[in-house]
């Protein structure tokens, strides 16, 4: 195998395994029905994100890699869009996931009682729409990788 096939090969297992748990992390908090749940549901989520985060980093290592060795590919719009449209999701962490998941966090931590609270719901819709967000942008570049349109 050359070292392409070999960044190629890392490229497509870590799209696997950062995007596959990304898919997820909604899902897995929607199903808890009282506080003790919900906590432990966002103990797994934020496990499945250490998946997502060291696929996501060799992703964007291992592509911007291919293209340095491939500079055709810097030629190629899909590849750009691709590029472009990962680090707007990349960026969505840090500017909008994070400080919509802090006042959540706050009322895992500091939340008495085994009722969630409709506040968590409230605050859980809106750090989930852009999270749903993110997942399609995520689509969309798996399928740009994909089909190569232009």
């Amino acid at each position: 195998m050359s070292f392409y096939g070999l960044l190629v090969f890392i490229h497509i297992f870590s799209a696997i395994l950062g995007m596959g748990p990304g898919l997820v992390m909604t899902v897995i908090v929607k199903k808890a029905s009282n506080m003790t749940e919900l906590r432990h549901a966002f103990v797994i989520r934020n496990q499945l994100h250490i998946y997502t985060m060291i696929g996501g980093t060799l992703l964007l290592v291992t592509g911007v890699w291919m293209g340095f060795l491939n500079t055709y590919l810097f030629t190629q719009g899909w590849y750009w869009l691709s590029l472009s449209l990962f680090l707007t999701a990349l960026a969505f962490g840090p500017f909008v996931l994070s400080p919509k998941s802090k006042p959540i966090k706050d009322i895992l931590k500091n939340h008495k009682g085994e009722t969630i609270p409709e506040s968590y719901y409230r605050l859980a819709g809106k750090l989930f729409f852009f999270e749903h967000i993110t997942n399609i942008i995520f689509l969309i570049i798996i399928a740009l990788m994909i089909l190569k349109p232009f």
